[in-house]
């Protein structure tokens, strides 16, 4: 898949392209099958297949106290859509105070027309763009009539075998995070399952779980990362090296200590391995949620129950590999 940051100086192909646009947060099954579609349609009519989306979610810049927290990176949005298999090229446009105030139709007519060649626009049908959200699918059709492109407008991917018709979206993967369902999660993210993946630089720490008998890997992760429920959870670690190993997560605020805490901490217990970790920067999933956080009024009732927590997570470990 290529990749471009900066429409100066790309060249779009010249038999043209079929252009789908958004956030794309999570790159979750609802969004591979719209990129299959995508795929599937260029490749009846000889076109190639461009994600367009940005460097940030565009609600950071437009209402940035009701951002959402995003699911992926870019760096691990890309890798997603990479890993699709139907993408031939992501475009990134950078999403600041400029482009949030660009019209509607000088979008259209400089990104998609001039820049990436669009000879077919496929979004959602509730898709809006450009300042003050002017821009829709009705825009789009009438600008593609005048300018040469079409436009598809899409519903929501329903998920497949719920009866209840509920779809596909990155809201409900963020609230099924909250709640502590890791594996729900899962099974929207990817089939199979796809766990939940966190990264950040491991950084030190307070080293309380070393005197507990249980050294711990504090991750970093950025302020804008969506991070599930507070609580205890079975998962691996993959460090620089690529390397996958088992590991019990503890995230929350450690009440057993701490009164107060201005934020939640993610602290993984790499199983069966002592080494060193510091400033790597890691991979954390989530397989399944063992319990919740919770205050213990002694120490040793605090190590009892990390113990059992880490039998706990050994045995989900081992059936989910069964």
């Amino acid at each position: 898949m290529h990749v471009v940051t900066d429409l100066v100086g790309y060249d779009p192909p010249a038999g043209g392209t079929v252009v789908t646009i958004g956030a794309y947060d999570g790159v979750h099954l609802g969004h591979v099958a719209v990129l299959r579609l995508v795929r599937d349609l260029a490749a009846a009519r000889g076109l190639e297949a461009v994600c367009l989306t940005f460097d940030r979610h565009p609600a950071e810049v437009v209402r940035p106290d009701t951002a959402p927290k995003l699911l992926t990176t870019l760096e691990q949005k890309l890798e997603l859509l990479d890993a699709t298999g139907f993408v031939d090229t992501s475009c990134v446009l950078t999403f600041d105070e400029v482009r949030s105030r660009e019209p509607a139709e000088e979008f259209v007519r400089e990104v998609l027309v001039n820049g990436l060649g669009a000879h077919l626009v496929v979004v959602g049908a509730d898709f809006h763009f450009g300042y003050h959200r002017h821009g829709n699918v009705k825009l789009l059709e009438q600008m593609g009539g005048e300018l040469g492109f079409e436009t598809l407008g899409l519903g929501l991917v329903p998920v497949e075998g719920d009866a209840t018709a509920m779809a596909y979206s990155s809201t409900r993967i963020r609230d099924l995070l909250g709640g502590g369902d890791v594996a729900g999660a899962a099974r929207l993210l990817g089939k199979p399952p796809r766990p939940y993946e966190l990264r950040g630089a491991v950084e030190p720490g307070d080293k309380r779980g070393r005197e507990l008998g249980f050294p711990t890997a504090n991750v970093a992760v950025p302020d804008r990362i969506c991070l599930p429920g507070d609580g205890i959870y079975a998962g691996t670690f993959v460090d620089e090296s690529g390397d996958e190993r088992g590991c019990a997560i503890s995230l929350g605020r450690r009440p057993t200590f701490y009164e107060h805490a201005d934020a939640s901490l993610l602290e993984a217990f790499v199983l069966d391995f002592d080494g060193d970790l510091y400033g790597q920067v890691v991979k954390v999933r989530f397989v399944d949620r063992i319990r919740g956080e919770e205050r213990f009024d002694s120490v040793e009732a605090l190590v009892a129950q990390i113990g059992r927590d880490v039998e706990a997570v050994r045995a989900v470990l081992a059936s989910e590999r069964s």
